[in-house]
């Protein structure tokens, strides 16, 4: 495909296109096709029935670090699959290359996120998380020592986005080893923190510990460490790993991991606080406590919480997108006010960390059953716009990449058989994939109008929002 250069090398994604059109001075990118069109010139005039975007390359917005999904919970299962299948299905995640005929590999996600279990999966039934597939393992043993042969099938799949370009990788925990937990579970017992502070040193050392341990096994640094999640919720019922922190919890987890990063002269950041939905970044709403967590951990230089000083703690506020993508002008006012919060903090940055379809959305679409066509997959290109355009996320993170449920939580889909099965991608792989591939880290969103003459109105208005790559080129092949 046409390699040019375009006057400050941009290119425009039309985010809920069901159709394509030529767009004055851009490459158009139509969510769910992986497609390129050359258009005209910046100078001529926009064809009869054309749609004419302005782009203002001298205005800039956040820079792009990644696009991700994380390995939770197939991937210990998959990894272990026949070699011809578990590769296609890396093929699919991470490949930038093109396949027979041009048609792309792969969506080219730019990081991976890897979940560092609780060791549930060691506990078994005992582990009290009926589901097989939702139970994960630890390289802690319950001995106290490392075993760094264990995630076998997780250790595959980041191998495998190495080999295939992957530079960035992310560590998770949904919870602290059991083996550290209050109640010897990996989720909360009366909704209450599962880890003691007596225990949070002993977390720091753990993951420290892990991060060097899995460098030495594998040759990857995780670039970041993030040690909760969705902390606002109670995990109480067994359905996953789990716990609920407060602020001040966290704030403590994070300051003592920082300094054992440091004392142990590793490069990984640590990432706050994966909020449960976005709200919770900047209003306390139902969460006392656990809400406002721009104000508690980046604003206020005297409170307890901040976090700004603590030498590993990166400079971003990380949340979810679920619960607040419709209807779509409360998602838009949701993510302004986020941006003024944000905004409001030199230096700071927004991260999406984790999302799939969940809920009923306001009657727009339900999160259940699985649907591998285009409904979801615009609905998703919607919500990744309103995130990017609206509420400038610098890194956009998606929850299963690979699912083996009834439900819009993964990209690809598979049997839930631990040694082998079929795999199905769905139409939501490529409409993220419609970002992943294109948008490369380091890119900067540039300000990005649609004309109103001439344009659809209302919901389907098409969404538009440009990119300039790292290089001052954008390449599409």
């Amino acid at each position: 495909m046409l390699t040019e250069r375009l006057g400050g090398a941009f290119f425009v994604l039309l985010s809920t296109m069901n159709y394509l059109q030529k767009i004055t001075a851009a490459w158009v990118l139509a969510a769910a096709l992986l497609a390129a069109v050359p258009a005209c010139s910046q100078r001529a005039p926009a064809p009869a029935g054309a749609l004419t975007v302005r782009i203002d390359a001298a205005r800039t917005y956040q820079t792009i670090t990644n696009f991700a999904a994380s390995d939770a919970w197939a991937g210990q299962f998959v990894g272990t699959w026949p070699a011809a299948k578990k590769e296609a299905i890396a093929d699919l995640l991470f490949s930038t290359a093109a396949g027979p005929g041009g048609q792309p590999k792969g969506i080219g996600l730019s990081m991976w996120r890897v979940n560092l279990g609780a060791g549930s999966a060691e506990q078994g039934e005992a582990s009290g998380i009926k589901d097989e597939w939702r139970r994960a393992e630890s390289f802690l043993t319950p001995a106290g020592t490392y075993d760094w042969n264990r995630l076998a099938g997780q250790r595959w799949f980041m191998a495998a986005a190495k080999q295939r370009g992957v530079k960035q990788f992310l560590a998770f925990l949904n919870s602290p080893p059991v083996s550290l937990t209050r109640n010897g579970k990996s989720y909360a017992t009366a909704k209450q923190p599962n880890l003691a502070p007596d225990k949070f040193g002993a977390l720091a050392d753990y993951c420290t510990r892990t991060i060097e341990g899995v460098r030495q096994k594998t040759g990857i640094t995780f670039a970041y460490l993030s040690p909760v999640n969705e902390p606002q919720w109670d995990w109480s019922d067994g359905g996953q790993e789990g716990t609920p922190f407060q602020n001040e919890d966290v704030a403590s987890i994070a300051k003592a991991l920082s300094a054992s990063l440091v004392k142990a002269k590793l490069p990984t950041q640590v990432l706050v606080a994966e909020a449960g939905k976005l709200d919770y970044l900047f209003t306390t709403a139902d969460k006392p406590g656990r809400g406002d967590q721009i104000g508690a951990f980046f604003s206020d230089k005297a409170a307890p919480t901040y976090l700004g000083g603590a030498a590993r703690v990166a400079p971003i506020i990380a949340g979810h997108s679920y619960f607040t993508t419709s209807p779509y002008p409360q998602a838009v006012a949701t993510r302004e006010q986020l941006t003024g919060r944000v905004a409001a903090v030199p230096g700071l940055t927004f991260w999406q960390s984790e999302y799939c379809i969940l809920g009923d959305n306001a009657g727009e679409i339900n999160g259940g059953p699985r649907d591998l066509g285009m409904a979801p997959a615009l609905y998703l290109a919607r919500t990744i716009h309103a995130d990017l355009a609206v509420a400038n996320a610098a890194a956009w993170q998606w929850w299963l990449a690979i699912s083996a449920y009834d439900y819009k939580d993964g990209l690809v889909y598979v049997d839930k058989n631990k040694a082998d099965g079929n795999f199905y991608p769905s139409k939501m792989l490529w409409a993220l994939g419609n970002y992943s591939r294109f948008i490369r880290p380091g890119a900067v969103r540039l300000s990005a109008q649609l004309d109103a003459a001439g344009a659809p109105a209302g919901a389907g208005a098409p969404l538009v929002s440009a990119y300039r790559s790292a290089d001052g080129r954008q390449l599409i092949r």
